[in-house]
């Protein structure tokens, strides 16, 4: 299975100078959930965001500039090299894509499910944004609303089949 899995904004932004721009307590466990034990796949700028590899999992870091190597850490030249390296590496593992806006505008036309948190916040001044994609070629699932003061609700596009 391959997917993605992304937090954005009403009006559709996922960064803004180099920074998610929100902090919001709990948004983050889905992603926990879903990619532990799993394979994650980001770009050098991500993956420089977080600052270390992610524990419990398998991350592979798509860059063309700098070498990212450890436990369970690797790093590919491009998407399609991060896709291989994975299956040699680490077989039936489930693969999540996490960012950003160019590596997921590249997996969005064959990913098999994207788990989407929409949060409820408008960001003026957010300069990286989710990219635009058809969702007729998704079912659509709505999931919980949470939050204390910033509410968001989990949504699961999975892709229809052909």
């Amino acid at each position: 299975m391959t997917g993605l899995i992304v937090a954005r904004s009403i009006n559709n932004v996922i960064g803004r100078k180099g920074f998610i721009p929100w902090k919001i307590e709990g948004e983050q466990k889905q992603f926990k959930e879903l990619t532990t034990g799993n394979v994650v796949i980001m770009g050098r700028k991500t993956y420089e965001e977080i600052g270390h590899p992610l524990p419990g999992r398998k991350t592979i870091v798509i860059s063309k500039t700098r070498s990212f190597e450890g436990e369970n850490l690797s790093t590919a030249s491009s998407v399609k090299d991060a896709i291989t390296l994975a299956a040699k590496l680490y077989g039936d593992l489930n693969i999540f894509f996490a960012g950003g806006y160019e590596v997921y505008k590249e997996v969005l036309p064959f990913v098999d499910v994207m788990y989407i948190t929409e949060v409820k916040l408008v960001i003026e001044d957010g300069d990286v944004f989710f990219p635009d994609f058809n969702v007729n070629n998704f079912e659509i699932k709505t999931g919980e609303t949470s939050g204390d003061k910033i509410k968001y609700t989990r949504m699961i596009y999975t892709r229809r089949k052909k």
